[in-house]
């Protein structure tokens, strides 16, 4: 697995998705609902084997880090898109968790208003 490949990819898909609701939607207008979007992701194996270990080097590989649980780890707004409108960061999130999903992890977007 190329993981900078993947990286590279979280990040354009994410950005070119919320960068079509902004325009497409909002018509360039940053109005609205004010938030933030992440992406959340579970690793499937335990974290004290092997396999646990190796996973969870790739998601930090990947640019995820652990959550305040510690049991799972996250992307904050992986489009990086430059806006404070929650649907338009949502759908950079709900793009980037896609992405993920195409790789073989357990991903789902998550927001919330500010």
């Amino acid at each position: 697995m190329d993981f900078q490949a993947i990286k590279r990819e979280i990040e354009t898909e994410a950005f070119q998705a919320a960068d079509r609701f902004f325009k497409d939607r909002l018509g360039g207008q940053d109005q609205y609902a004010c938030g933030f979007a992440w992406v959340t992701v579970f690793p499937e194996h335990k974290g004290n084997t092997k396999l646990g270990k190796a996973e969870r080097k790739i998601l930090e590989l990947l640019g995820l880090k652990k959550d305040w649980t510690g049991r799972a780890y996250q992307l904050w707004n992986p489009s990086r898109y430059a806006c404070q409108n929650v649907d338009t960061l949502e759908a950079g999130a709900e793009a980037a968790a896609q992405v993920l999903k195409r790789h073989g992890f357990k991903a789902y977007a998550d927001s919330r208003l500010d």
